[in-house]
């Protein structure tokens, strides 16, 4: 059986039975304390272009003193931080064809080969886009499967496929091919899209890739009600910056919340609402 031919297969019977499960938050996820064993599921992740050495190094000391999965970086940083994360037991995580995936697969394996030489254990690929959406299921697998034969045995690696750019049809198709390719993660975004993680996107590629594949949700993780949600939808990696904040069980106030103080005549105290002529 052709790529072609699988990905319908599987699209057609994911999409059958995905919807029928409940994924809401767990009871209690808002009154959560402080809890250590959250920071298994966190990718520390800092990838913005003027990130410098001190913010890396900082990054890196959270990681090693919370005991994070790892931390996520440019390639570039990775020499810096695998040095600076040596025997602490936190791996190097190096982001590959980063964010826009439109990279050829020998460029993309050959970063993916220089980041493990530079001490990367962990990559996250950043798919062809443009191809999926082409229905171009060769050219993604081929794409993938270069990365994955770089990485392979060395590093793991995590596909992004930029749900906020797919229909459901296309995350189904993505997965699938990551799936076959041997990757071990499927991942949500890269944080430079139009949008980040949902649990309906989770739920979603997990169902897709199965026992198999991890699924690692990206993007607004920015609490512990978050990472919650996400965890239950089928998650078992985070990439966020807030991680600190997740483990100590803090979370972000909703709208619904907003219990219309009277303080706000120039900026509500929280940020919970926008303020018009001193009015909610």
């Amino acid at each position: 059986m052709d790529i072609n031919e699988i990905v319908k297969e599987v699209t057609k019977a994911v999409m059958d039975k995905v919807h029928t499960q409940d994924v809401s938050a767990p009871a209690g996820a808002a009154n959560a304390a402080y809890d250590p064993n959250y920071a298994q599921y966190m990718d520390h992740t800092v990838l913005k272009p003027e990130t410098v050495k001190a913010t890396l190094k900082k990054f890196c000391d959270e990681a090693k003193q919370y005991h994070f999965a790892s931390v996520c970086v440019n390639p570039a940083n990775v020499p810096y931080v695998a040095s600076q994360l040596k025997g602490s037991g936190v791996k190097t995580c190096s982001v590959i064809g980063f964010p826009l995936g439109a990279s050829t697969p020998f460029i993309k394996a050959a970063e993916a080969t220089e980041a493990v030489k530079n001490g990367a254990e962990e990559v996250d690929m950043v798919i062809n886009v443009g191809a999926l959406k082409d229905k171009e299921y060769d050219v993604v697998y081929n794409d993938i499967l270069a990365v994955v034969n770089a990485a392979h045995p060395h590093a793991i690696v995590k596909v992004i496929i930029e749900t906020c750019l797919l229909s459901d049809e296309e995350k189904v198709a993505a997965c699938t091919l990551a799936k076959k390719a041997g990757a071990d993660f499927v991942k949500t975004s890269t944080g430079f899209g139009t949008g980040g993680a949902t649990v309906e996107d989770v739920k979603l590629m997990k169902q897709t890739v199965g026992d198999g594949v991890k699924v690692k949700a990206s993007t607004g993780i920015n609490d512990r009600r978050v990472c919650d949600e996400m965890l239950k939808a089928g998650a078992v990696r985070m990439g966020t910056s807030k991680g600190i904040k997740i483990i100590k069980g803090e979370v972000d106030p909703l709208p619904e919340d907003c219990e219309k103080c009277g303080k706000c005549s120039a900026k509500c105290p929280t940020g919970l609402v926008t303020i018009t002529k001193q009015s909610y």
